[in-house]
């Protein structure tokens, strides 16, 4: 018999602001790519959210079309998945607005990603930056989300996003849908080299960052330069932050946990495992970057795609935007 269960609706994207980096990659895209298989994914360029923080205009464009061609060059299937630009669907915005309307400033002050921002960016903090989980919020629910791929840090802001789903359906009645999220535990969270108490960073100069079109050489010396620890045994332990973190990139591409790595490099010093770490990511972002340049070659390919899949976002989101607007009473002289 043919399964006609519907399959769960997943929805997720990055802001396209300057090269993704190895965690974006390992924490987000390559798993977004496995999920297309079971479920229905909608994968976003996040521009609306980029622009919290001032962005240089052709910069920020050009971003946006290669962050584009990442997400293709990561295995983002166009014919599976709908891949579309946050700013090229309206329904955004507009049920942000309503949101904002029924989320409580008392929600909004305890946020803690808008307090670490302010300090960063202490001579913008704007208002978009405080209510960017409104806006995520709206991402979430137009799309009838079942599950939203989530980084630890963003948790706070799901859970923002369920309460206010409950508030507009208790109001209004069942209006949305309460979405979960979906943590991946090995690579869900990739730090910072030369850090590796902070998480990785596109905002990061430094050689803190690998970056998914650094070149071999790059990644090498990168690696060779992570912060580790005088210990020199590699396990994984408390209070181990660089060695955990180089582990953890190494166990989520090669697949093999903590015990095998530690027992591969048992006897071994740090210099033999930062030298298989920097192999195995240069390898793995080397066939990434072949297939990226490939798709950047071709301008026209994925200006279409995404004019198509923005079309196909759109018809999903206005007829939850167009419930919304009913629900609260807003006059339509069309009907």
């Amino acid at each position: 018999m043919e399964n006609t269960v519907a399959k769960k609706v997943v929805l997720s994207g990055i802001q396209p602001s300057g090269t993704l980096t190895l965690g974006n990659y390992l924490g987000a895209l390559r798993n977004w790519a496995q999920m297309q298989e079971d479920y229905l994914c909608y994968y976003m360029l996040a521009d609306l959210h980029t622009i919290t923080v001032r962005q240089v205009p052709a910069e920020f464009r050009q971003n946006c079309f290669k962050t584009a061609a990442i997400y293709l060059a990561a295995g983002i299937d166009p014919q599976k998945s709908t891949l579309f630009l946050q700013s090229m669907v309206p329904a955004h915005s507009q049920l942000a607005w309503v949101l904002d309307c029924y989320t409580m400033m008392g929600e909004l002050n305890r946020m803690t990603q808008f307090k670490d921002k302010s300090t960063r960016h202490e001579d913008h903090i704007n208002g978009g930056l405080y209510t960017y989980p409104v806006l995520m919020a709206a991402d979430i629910l137009l799309y009838q989300a079942d599950l939203v791929p989530v980084g630890k840090d963003q948790l706070q802001h799901l859970e923002l996003t369920r309460d206010v789903a409950i508030r507009f359906n208790h109001a209004y009645s069942e209006t949305f849908k309460i979405p979960r999220g979906l943590t991946n535990e090995t690579g869900a969270k990739i730090m910072s080299l030369s850090e590796p108490t902070k998480k990785m960073s596109k905002s990061e100069m430094g050689d803190g960052t690998i970056f998914m079109l650094d070149s071999k050489d790059v990644v090498m010396r990168k690696i060779r330069k992570a912060v580790t620890d005088s210990d020199g045994e590699v396990r994984y332990a408390e209070g181990k932050h660089g060695i955990n973190n180089l582990m953890s990139i190494y166990s989520a591409i090669t697949g093999k946990s903590f015990d095998d790595i530690e027992s591969e490099f048992a006897g071994k010093g740090y210099g033999d495992f930062k030298a298989a770490v920097g192999e195995v990511v240069a390898d793995e972002l080397g066939k990434l970057q072949s297939e990226y340049e490939r798709y950047m070659a071709d301008k026209a390919y994925i200006n279409q795609l995404l004019i198509e899949g923005s079309e196909r976002a759109s018809y999903v989101a206005r007829k939850t935007l167009s419930k919304v607007y009913r629900k609260v009473g807003f006059y339509d002289p069309t009907k």
